[in-house]
């Protein structure tokens, strides 16, 4: 089934402009949420909000948006207020420069996008996936939606373009922040690390030799009580010993590596394999 546009776009540089589609680059309704409901009865309960000084319950017309610039000190916006600092849509993906996608730390990825040519758009988009995939180089652009300017990573994604919305630099924090510690390692520590390493080394990125086990659990456990069957949680492993010893404890990680290490098996390969263990093959 083919994928549906959420939107329509104009990727712009210098005199060109190429229409666009813009799709979601991930599935709706691919996480699992509960809503909150009464214990006693079943039914679904409404959030409410109350005044922490009087207790009393607070429409949402008799609210308004405060910051607080100080503990317990606040300054107040009403909505028009707000609407006036809103980026104003314009539809437009503004390149601004091309680099090294390399170059572009993945820190800063953030939603995905996909974007697919409009109509008559066909040779002018392949022309700059073309040209970004031969350099090596993405663009980087400005893109306003819902009141809000990004900043986007557009680049060559499998056989077409997607459009990686970025995380400003004030958001991402230091590393220097973090406490890193101390502690000097010796060569043969490394040497055996190394080996640990290439031990359970990959040359591909196989994403789907992985799943989430928790979310398979969860589905089961819904699906046993839609069925009106009773939930019991399996036992779970105790946690092994600390090792103390960091050359023993790559030693004994050595040992274990190759029966840990998960089947390459991707892409069409990958589903060929699927597909005759289904059979029975």
């Amino acid at each position: 089934m083919a994928a549906r546009a959420i939107g329509t776009a104009t990727i712009s540089f210098g005199l060109v402009s190429i229409p666009v589609k813009v799709y979601s680059g991930t599935k709706s309704g691919s996480s699992i949420s509960f809503n909150m409901l009464e214990k006693k009865t079943g039914a679904r309960v409404k959030q409410q909000y109350v005044s922490s000084q009087t207790g009393e319950l607070v429409k949402r017309d008799e609210m308004v948006k405060g910051y607080e610039f100080l503990k317990g000190s606040y300054v107040t916006f009403t909505n028009d207020e707000l609407k006036e600092f809103e980026q104003k849509a314009n539809k437009a993906v503004e390149i601004q420069e091309f680099v090294p996608l390399d170059k572009v730390d993945p820190v800063y990825y953030d939603t995905i996008y996909y974007l697919g040519p409009d109509k008559g758009a066909d040779r002018p988009y392949r022309l700059l996936r073309a040209a970004m995939e031969k350099t090596g180089r993405a663009a980087l652009a400005k893109y306003a939606t819902r009141g809000k300017q990004y900043l986007v990573l557009v680049r060559p994604y499998d056989e077409g373009i997607a459009m990686q919305q970025l995380r400003w630099h004030h958001e991402i924090r230091g590393m220097d922040e973090v406490p890193l510690g101390e502690g000097e390692i010796t060569d043969a520590e490394l040497k055996l690390a190394i080996q640990l390493v290439e031990q359970i080394a990959s040359e591909e990125f196989a994403p789907d030799n992985y799943e989430d086990e928790v979310r398979k659990r969860i589905e089961a456990a819904i699906q046993a009580k839609v069925d009106g069957q009773e939930v019991t949680a399996e036992p779970t492993e105790e946690p092994k010993a600390k090792v103390i010893d960091l050359m023993e404890a790559l030693k004994a990680s050595l040992g274990e590596g190759k029966a840990r290490k998960p089947a390459k098996a991707s892409g069409k390969a990958g589903k060929d394999a699927k597909k005759k263990k289904a059979a029975g093959e």
